[in-house]
């Protein structure tokens, strides 16, 4: 679901707890990694990605995660932040080459039926062997109803290797969306409708179609996409709204 709004998107720093704009966050975090990481004793390459919805771009993180993990560590974070669903299929498209992960699911019969759109590699591939500083790349998940992402090497740095195999540095404030009865802010969609309309706990509760046509409304590119409803680990929850300014 594409975001309805062309202002500008806020976001936070995960480091300082600040808000940021989306066009100013590259140049904080540039600053803002080094005063919130200690010296270690062995540090190793770092990539710092930026990442939005290549059709929702006001969803967006920056990511940083270290340069020897491999595409498949990048796609897990991916599908447990913003994407899972049903286990769909999911591609990173680099330099042409499609690096892909089967999981078995009914979309794969896409490529059996039509074959491979262009050359294909698995995601065992480490980020190293493929990225560089400035490099673009596409990600999709799900062959059916597709949720596509750009990603982009913003820059690189040698650092503290992240708790866990991806650091999250910033992320975008969830947008808000009105009841299109009440005006209150909508917690739920109508996938059923054209327009994907939003509704409040009340009035989508007494809607007709209230117990087949809503998903809740989630801070992520695949919001409104199949049985989407947010990552399943509670820590990956980000849903708080920007702060007034």
């Amino acid at each position: 679901m594409a975001t309805r709004s062309r202002t500008i998107s806020y976001g936070k720093c995960f480091l300082c707890g600040k808000p940021f704009a989306k066009n100013t966050i590259s140049r904080h975090l540039k600053k803002c990694v080094h005063e919130h990481d200690s010296s270690p004793d062995r540090p190793v390459r770092l990539f710092h990605l930026s990442v939005q919805g290549r059709y929702a771009p006001a969803y967006w993180m920056h990511l940083e995660i270290p340069a020897s993990t491999t595409l498949a560590k990048l796609d897990n974070f991916l599908r447990a932040t913003w994407l899972e669903c049903c286990g769909h299929l999911s591609a990173f498209t680099i330099d042409n080459v499609s690096y892909e992960l089967d999981t078995g699911m009914v979309d794969a019969m896409w490529k059996d039926i039509f074959g491979a759109a262009r050359p294909t590699a698995s995601m065992k591939t480490r980020l190293d062997r493929v990225l560089s500083v400035g490099k673009t790349f596409l990600y999709e998940y799900d062959f059916g109803t597709t949720t596509e992402l750009q990603l982009k090497v913003v820059g690189e740095r040698k650092g503290s290797p992240p708790q866990k195999e991806v650091r999250v540095l910033a992320r975008n404030y969830a947008p808000v969306y009105p009841c299109i009865k009440c005006q209150q802010p909508g917690r739920w969609l109508n996938v059923w409708s054209g327009g994907y309309e939003t509704y409040c706990d009340t009035h989508a509760k007494k809607h007709k179609d209230w117990d087949e046509a809503f998903l809740p409304v989630v801070n992520s590119p695949r919001v409104g996409e199949c049985g989407y409803i947010g990552p399943r680990d509670e820590s990956l929850l980000f849903e708080e709204i920007a702060p007034e300014r």
